[in-house]
């Protein structure tokens, strides 16, 4: 009876360092508009693991043009994975800034730089008037 109990014991602790092993994690990064008007230029440093995924949330007011764009320095490292627009929570508030959500996931071992820039596309427009570079070492 004490041996099957063991076992059983020995069985349930073997799963649950496996499964504990196997755990992505997901790390977040909130950039106000407030962020943005003290400093243009705004950058985040992750280090992780492979399979984590980093969700950065950047102001963003669509109203005016403005756009996030990015560029990853190495896709074997980090992949793009998702982009969501959240509307501004006052949604009598015509023209508020909302945010912008991209989520990546760390793909493979190694270190990567992911820059933004929030610009407006068309010619003429206003280039880089806010950037955020990311650096993200996948362990």
């Amino acid at each position: 009876m004490r041996l099957r109990f063991f076992s059983i014991a020995l069985i349930i602790i073997a799963a649950l360092l496996l499964t504990s092993c196997v755990t992505s994690h997901d790390y977040k990064e909130e950039i106000s508009c407030d962020d943005f008007d003290s400093n243009h230029n705004q950058s985040g440093d992750f280090e992780v693991e492979v399979g984590d995924k980093i969700r950065i949330e950047l102001c963003s007011n669509i109203t005016t043009g403005f756009r996030w764009t990015y560029e990853i320095d190495n896709e074997s490292v980090l992949k793009f994975e998702d982009y969501d627009y959240v509307e501004p929570e006052d949604d009598e508030l015509v023209g508020a800034a909302g945010t912008d959500v991209w989520t990546f996931e760390a793909a493979g071992e190694g270190t990567t730089e992911v820059t933004m820039e929030y610009s407006q596309g068309w010619l003429g427009g206003i280039e880089a008037e806010w950037t955020y570079t990311l650096i993200v070492t996948v362990e």
